[in-house]
């Protein structure tokens, strides 16, 4: 989630009372920013766990099930397929019946090679996104057991965010 200053903002405006947030990150500076933010709004039921979105077994020990997850700018830093597979197969095991999951992707970067070139990932590489084509990107989210309902893109097909839900088992 890094600090998920969008879900705290939400969280704030809808009331707490109306929904439960979970923020979960590997990164402990995101993790910290996120309590950070959390104390500025005055959230008091917002819970914030280092986790691993890729480990189906950290997954497990969220709870309750969520009704929804959000999965935002975290695949497109990852070049093979596998790890997002187990990500997405944990993510089904874990939601509740019918949750949905919304989910990013990039298909296109116009600066790409910049990128690449000028800024360094989260091990001080070079930061070399994988772009997925949008039926790619939801061709996983099905094999993982989500049916896709609905994708939004920017004017420029540069980001997309789609909503799957979790199909019976």
């Amino acid at each position: 989630s890094g600090p998920g200053r969008y879900l705290l903002e939400l969280a704030r405006e809808l009331g707490e009372e109306d929904l439960r947030v979970t923020l979960r990150d590997w990164d402990a500076v995101g993790l910290e920013e996120a309590a950070s933010l959390t104390r500025k709004f005055g959230l008091t039921t917002v819970q914030i766990q280092r986790g691993d979105a890729f480990n189906p077994e950290d997954l497990k020990r969220i709870t309750p099930p969520p009704q929804v997850v959000i999965v935002s700018g975290l695949y497109e830093l990852f070049p093979d397929n596998s790890p997002i597979a187990h990500s997405l197969n944990g993510i089904h095991a874990l939601l509740e019946k019918e949750g949905h999951l919304v989910y990013t992707n990039q298909p296109t970067h116009p600066q790409l090679e910049m990128i690449a070139r000028c800024l360094p990932n989260r091990e001080g590489r070079p930061w070399v996104m994988r772009l997925r084509l949008q039926e790619e990107m939801d061709r996983l989210v099905t094999e993982a057991g989500f049916q896709h309902q609905k994708t939004l893109a920017d004017q420029r097909g540069i980001f997309t965010v789609s909503v799957a839900q979790k199909r019976p088992s």
